[in-house]
């Protein structure tokens, strides 16, 4: 039905299988880093550890020039 032969099928399905998988992991990677630099759920004082955050970038970005 698809024209494909029984190898040639195998053989899509596992890379396949193989490029989803790594997509997941990439995904859950990416995630985990979002989570990290700023929870979707904010604690109670909420995002208030961000308000010196362009204080903090400015510093960074002159120490970079």
């Amino acid at each position: 039905m698809s024209g494909l032969s029984e190898s040639e099928a195998q053989e899509f399905h596992g890379i396949f299988v193989t490029s989803f998988i790594s997509f997941i992991v990439v995904a859950i990677v990416a995630h985990f880093l979002a989570w990290k630099w700023r929870p979707w759920l904010p604690g109670v004082k909420g995002y208030a550890l961000l308000d010196n955050a362009s204080t903090v970038a400015s510093s960074v970005l002159s120490s970079l020039v």
